[in-house]
């Protein structure tokens, strides 16, 4: 079993990266460990650079990324975890599977339709062939089964179908790429903005108040939960009663998310009683599962040399693991290699 997984090095990572995504890394890496499995995980700077984008911030937050995943709990040691432009292979690969890819499968694809807006003539190439490097990702490394949550359940579906057509295309009978299978994480928190709880957290919010960093201290993550937007009401005893109260289910859904508990559990503990008492609470949950992330990322974060080297490491074991792949799709292509 091999799992693959990529996340774009846009800055700080906020708590619904964690909760939703970067715990589950961890879990993974702990259960391949275990079953003699293997997890690749990788910072999409090729990808960063399908939207507008600073260089020198790019370089800069694919190295911070690294650290918070490092402090998040990814051990280099026992993943693969390197950065996709140190690993050629991903872009070669897009370029070979660009033959197989069909226009009419990426014009269904959602994410350039949102990301692009109303200026689709005035879009990159590269967001509109997004998917295709993401099919890229996971084929190369014949990846068995590739984390996804809802918004990317589309693309893996795109990267089955590349790598099923090319394997009937040009396979002579020999499946060049593993059909990968999504993994639909157990507790896939949906964590959303603590000024909106109809919408997601984001780094994009121009409010910082509006989300928990896993670079905030303790009396910031504190201050940021006492200001969240709530109602009046009490706290229900039973879920049905957060209904129409999505900043009061979000932050019933952090207090469940970290705990490991369910929202049943939460609110039997919390029922009848106001955010007054829920905040600080929750605060202190906050802080006592995130202060060791910050104190980890903080150490690490500016140290370029000990970043430099987990990503290069990591780029050469990727490197080993994406070249028989490659040369496999090269070869069934007809294409001639020195």
């Amino acid at each position: 079993m091999r799992v693959v997984s990529g996340i774009q090095p846009t800055g700080n990572l906020h708590l619904g990266n964690y909760l939703g995504a970067i715990r589950n890394w961890v879990r993974m890496q702990a259960d391949m460990v275990r079953t003699g499995g293997e997890c690749l995980f990788f910072l999409a700077d090729l990808h960063a650079i399908s939207m507008p984008h600073n260089p020198a911030e790019l370089a800069g937050n694919t190295r911070e990324m690294a650290a918070a995943l490092v402090a998040c709990g990814i051990d280099p040691e026992r993943s693969v975890l390197f950065n996709q432009a140190q690993v050629p292979a991903h872009a070669e690969l897009q370029w070979l599977l660009n033959g197989t890819a069909r226009m009419g499968w990426l014009n269904r694809m959602t994410q350039f339709k949102d990301k692009s807006g109303k200026n689709r003539e005035g879009a990159s190439v590269a967001l509109f062939t997004y998917p295709v490097l993401q099919a890229a990702d996971v084929l190369l490394y014949q990846a068995t089964h590739v984390p996804v949550g809802e918004d990317q359940k589309q693309h893996l579906e795109l990267a089955r179908d590349i790598a099923q057509k090319f394997n009937n295309d040009f396979g002579n009978g020999t499946d060049i790429f593993t059909l990968p299978d999504p993994i639909i994480p157990p507790e896939a928190a949906r964590i959303m903005s603590l000024r909106d709880g109809s919408a997601k957290m984001s780094k994009s919010d121009p409010s910082d108040m509006s989300r928990i960093n896993l670079t905030d201290d303790a009396d910031t993550i504190m201050q940021k939960v006492k200001k969240a937007r709530t109602d009046p009401e009490p706290l229900p005893g039973e879920p049905e009663g957060l209904a129409g109260r999505p900043e009061a289910a979000n932050l019933v859904g952090i207090y469940a998310a970290l705990e490991g508990i369910s929202v049943n559990s939460v609110l039997r503990d919390f029922a009848g009683k106001g955010f007054g008492a829920f905040k600080p609470a929750l605060g202190e949950l906050l802080v006592s599962h995130l202060a060791p992330i910050n104190a980890r990322f903080v150490a690490l974060k500016d140290d370029r040399t000990a970043l430099e080297a987990i990503l290069a490491k990591g780029a050469v074991r990727a490197r080993e693991r994406a070249a028989p792949t490659l040369a496999a799709a090269y070869a069934a292509l007809g294409l001639v290699r020195g």
